[in-house]
């Protein structure tokens, strides 16, 4: 079967402005998305994983337009959202929504959870206005709520109640497309699991799309068709989830994945530590940008940047940025350090 392409990114740049001097003008960049392209589609979810600062959630947000790119395009359903006026963007997000991580801080604690589900459907007029009770309490039913819970302020709700009425607010759209901002890491894991259980479910129901945005591999490993890796602003590796926790092809997504813990105490694993920190995105390294840590780093690392693209037998789906991919999967090159070694975890 054919997948339907619903988003498409090409060359998206996120650069943020540093002011400084007495009057006030531009001295320099965070280049905190610096060239990016993906697609998603139709029904699928996929994930964008990586350490904090790497700009995860900063191409969740610009592809909402919440903050404007600096450049690249970003289409949806065919349609170019970066050309598009604010009146129509605003228009738009009816089909894109998003569910942010901390679910007190994103909802008005001045506002019952009626009023909040009933602010969006009026805002995108998607219900009639004689009919938005009952949408109400059919969307805090789809979501675990209760009908009297509707009269209550966000306060009288626990942390993970309060992201089933985040939920329950994109829901209150009918869009197509979520993201999904970290939305689970600020939950216990027994609640995690629960609001996990329930994007499932949703998902299956109304044939959503999701983007998942998170810095935990096991909660992504749960719930994704494909996974996007970045470092430093740029994607390192994509690739469908098995392929990804199982074959993993770039240095640091492998040293990403050596650091999941694993339930067994007797379980010998490959354990990769990286030197050093990340760079800053204010001056990133030039070539590839992750050649600061990697042990196979090379002169060419250092001057030339790779292209995202397949390698030898990797599957069309299965990308990565690395100059060096067959020679480290052959053996051919090893560790410059001793940062890798087999440890008893």
């Amino acid at each position: 079967m054919v997948k339907k392409e619903l988003l498409k990114v090409e060359g998206l740049k996120q650069h943020f402005p540093i002011k400084g001097g007495m009057l006030g003008r531009t001295v320099n960049h965070v280049k905190a998305v610096d060239g990016i392209s993906f697609e998603v589609y139709e029904g699928e979810t996929v994930s964008i994983v990586g350490e904090s600062g790497c700009g995860k959630s900063t191409t969740g947000r610009a592809i909402l337009r919440l903050e404007e790119p600096t450049e690249g395009t970003v289409q949806f359903e065919g349609v170019e959202l970066t050309s598009l006026s604010k009146k129509d963007m605003r228009t738009k997000r009816k089909d894109l929504q998003i569910i942010f991580q901390d679910p007190y801080a994103s909802i008005n604690p001045r506002q019952t959870v009626a009023d909040i589900l009933n602010e969006a459907m009026t805002i995108q007029d998607s219900v009639p206005k004689n009919k938005r009770r009952q949408r109400i309490i059919e969307l805090l039913e789809t979501v675990g709520l209760n009908e009297y819970q509707a009269d209550r302020y966000p306060h009288e709700f626990s942390g993970g109640q309060r992201q089933r009425i985040g939920i329950a607010r994109a829901l209150a759209v009918d869009p197509k497309l979520i993201i999904c901002d970290e939305a689970v890491s600020a939950l216990d894991v027994s609640i995690q699991a629960q609001v996990l259980n329930l994007l499932e479910e949703l998902q299956e129901k109304y044939n959503l799309t999701y983007l998942f945005i998170s810095h935990d591999l096991g909660v992504v490993r749960h719930i994704s068709d494909r996974v996007i890796v970045m470092y430093l602003g740029k994607i390192v590796e994509i690739g469908e989830r098995e392929e990804i926790f199982e074959r993993p092809k770039h240095p640091y997504t492998k040293a990403l994945l050596s650091a999941i813990p694993v339930p067994d105490p007797t379980y010998e694993k490959t354990h990769i530590a990286l030197r050093g920190d990340v760079p800053s995105p204010i001056d990133p390294p030039t070539g590839c940008r992750f050649h600061t840590r990697c042990p196979f780093a090379t002169e060419k690392c250092k001057e030339v940047e790779p292209l995202l693209e397949r390698h030898g037998s990797m599957d069309d789906s299965h990308l990565a940025a690395c100059h060096y991919v067959e020679e480290i999967e052959s053996g051919a090159m090893q560790p410059k350090d001793y940062s890798i070694k087999p440890v008893i975890v």
